[in-house]
């Protein structure tokens, strides 16, 4: 639908496809962000864990023929719709996963708003000099931030997987874009490395685990971390003792979540309304997790 579409139907139908998401703080920065634009917006949770090929196309079929806007799509599926789409966003294509399904004139078309959304909230802390960064985790979002730092021009791009092939697979996808060296070890990858980011779901409540050892970590380097929930993850908490910069999972989870807003809609959202939402949910999830 048209910008002009949306302003005058009012209404606007998104969502996230992926388990477990009863967590996600995509409902409320969505729906917030097209109430700011005069949009009655309504951003509905698809729970269902363990969907094959086959439920998956199901679920799209709806997004498809239900009047979706698009969906967003998270773990574990955002490799696994990729087949199932009927275009792909080059972005998309190269690294063959994607978190955004947009629904157009009865197509669906794959983007991906991780590789955006993080090259805009980690561009502050590169280095205008170049900069050696580890990426720990090369799933859906591991992925993404990867192709990020590489869209940045990092130089010295290190990815680690416990799952070497999985992480060598990346590095073949990266080859044509700046490239990557699959590090063998957490302490290969962080060697000389003046930023860290992780990639993994390691540290998101209720796990409480790091992905790499306190003791590699030095006031020298900047730490971010993908998860969010909760926002100052163990690691970063460690980095922050350390001396080191950080970045929560805030900064992502809004920017990614307004570039998907404005492909759906054609329409820029405030990122400081969606910011807003997302604190919110944030502070009431702090506080149910502690009174528990």
């Amino acid at each position: 639908m048209s910008k002009r579409g949306y302003a005058a139907s009012k209404k606007l139908l998104t969502g996230l496809i992926g388990a477990p998401i009863a967590h996600s703080a995509s409902p409320a920065m969505h729906e917030r962000a097209a109430e700011a634009l005069g949009l009655r917006g309504h951003y509905q949770l698809i729970e269902v864990a363990g969907a094959d090929a086959a439920g998956l196309r199901m679920m799209l079929e709806g997004v498809r023929r239900l009047g979706f806007a698009g969906v967003n799509v998270t773990y574990p599926y955002k490799e696994a719709v990729v087949p199932l789409l009927d275009e792909l966003a080059p972005g998309a294509a190269a690294m063959g996963a994607v978190n955004t399904v947009v629904a157009r004139d009865g197509r669906l078309i794959g983007h991906n708003t991780d590789t955006t959304g993080f090259a805009r909230a980690v561009a502050p802390l590169l280095a205008p000099s170049g900069n050696a960064v580890a990426v720990i985790g090369t799933g859906g979002v591991g992925k993404a931030i990867a192709f990020a730092l590489a869209s940045l021009k990092v130089s010295g791009l290190r990815i680690f997987d416990s799952e070497t092939a999985r992480a060598e697979k990346l590095a073949s996808l990266l080859a044509r874009h700046g490239g990557a060296t699959v590090a063998k070890s957490v302490e290969d990858a962080l060697d000389g490395a003046t930023g860290l980011v992780n990639g993994t779901p390691v540290g998101m409540l209720p796990n409480r685990g790091m992905p790499v050892p306190a003791a590699l970590l030095h006031e020298k380097m900047w730490v971010a971390d993908a998860v969010y929930s909760p926002l100052i993850t163990p690691l970063l908490a460690a980095a922050q003792a350390k001396g080191a910069r950080i970045m929560t999972g805030r900064e992502l989870a809004i920017y990614q979540a307004a570039d998907a807003f404005e492909l759906f809609t054609g329409l820029a959202p405030s990122t400081e309304v969606m910011g807003e939402a997302f604190d919110e949910v944030m502070a009431a999830r702090s506080a149910a997790y502690h009174a528990a």
